[in-house]
């Protein structure tokens, strides 16, 4: 009943012993259970790494059983860790595959490879767009990762938007979550949804993306310099691929006009990633860049988690997050 929290049937066995029978040894567990002694040894080894029983604090060798009100929350505790640090894993997978199917087209001429075509200059780039979401009939989604617009880029795409949302297509977009504290991207995003779209924010995002009606997908060839080119893919595999990446960060999005609901820990999403920047070894203008904030403001994040911390390195902060549970251990 327990072997999804770690707990296999043997040494569930031997833990429901201990429990009703507290003065137990292993030749009296063996006994009640019809086991060999050595399968019970094996078990308690088990339930010790679980934490599951502990020294007596009465009989000097003996193992005593944790209560299980204690026990399962412990092993509840765990296996949450270890689903958000999976997660996590997930989460950077996809966003490496994103990259991977970048650097491939941009790697590779665009005549050999089916549905693959490639953009150089931001003219080219521009022109693709406008045709492409001029051509949408029922979805267009997208991930924006440049954090505050320009007033003029808003402007130049007020009009289309609002043909799209006219005809009924609908728009879900990703910005990150340094648009909250820009006016007037805030009150273009604020535009969009009171028309229809539904507009989301996230701390990071892994790469720029347009897919329209699930069968086209545009994704920059270079996450430096997204003017400088970008791939117009319509492989059903790598659209579908990059369709389900978008899913994904829009389930873990915080809708337009909700606030940050800090974690357990007190950290609000931006916290978080900038804390997981800072363990990976990134500097201040690279968490800048994938926050979309400034490099004063990623220092300033960047320097109040240290000191809540009680860190004097980027690589201490590192080590103290996992160890107070900030940051889930890698496997």
């Amino acid at each position: 009943m327990l072997v999804e929290l770690g707990l296999n049937e043997t040494a569930e066995a031997v833990y429901r012993v201990m429990l009703a029978h507290p003065q137990h040894g292993v030749h009296a567990i063996a006994q009640s259970l019809n086991l060999e002694e050595e399968r019970v040894r094996r078990a308690l080894d088990t339930l010790s790494e679980l934490t599951l029983v502990r020294a007596s604090y009465e009989s000097q060798g003996g193992l005593r059983a944790v209560p299980p009100a204690l026990g399962m929350e412990v092993l509840m505790a765990r296996q949450q860790a270890d689903l958000a640090a999976r997660q996590q894993r997930l989460e950077a997978s996809r966003e490496a595959a994103a990259r991977l199917i970048a650097d491939y087209a941009a790697l590779t001429p665009a005549a050999s490879v089916p549905g693959v075509e490639q953009l150089i200059g931001l003219d080219r780039i521009r022109d693709r767009l406008a045709t492409l979401t001029r051509e949408v009939r029922e979805e267009l989604l997208g991930l924006n990762t440049d954090g505050a617009q320009t007033v003029e880029a808003m402007e130049a795409s007020r009009p289309l938007d609002q043909e799209l949302l006219d005809r009924g297509v609908r728009m879900r977009t990703v910005y990150l979550d340094s648009v909250r504290n820009d006016e007037p991207t805030l009150a273009y995003a604020d535009w969009l949804t009171t028309r229809g779209a539904q507009v989301r924010t996230v701390p990071m995002l892994p790469t720029r993306m347009i897919v329209v009606d699930r069968r086209t997908a545009v994704i920059p060839l270079t996450t430096r310099d997204t003017a400088a080119g970008a791939v117009v893919l319509t492989s059903d595999g790598l659209v579908t691929a990059l369709c389900a990446l978008f899913e994904t960060i829009w389930a873990a999005a915080r809708p337009l006009g909700s606030g940050s609901v800090p974690d357990e820990h007190g950290l609000t999403a931006q916290q978080g990633a900038t804390l997981r920047l800072l363990a990976s070894g990134h500097t201040d203008e690279a968490i800048a860049k994938r926050l979309g904030v400034s490099s004063r403001t990623a220092r300033r994040i960047a320097t109040d988690l240290m000191d809540r911390l009680g860190a004097r390195s980027r690589f201490e902060a590192g080590v103290r997050a996992v160890q107070q549970g900030w940051l889930a251990r890698r496997a």
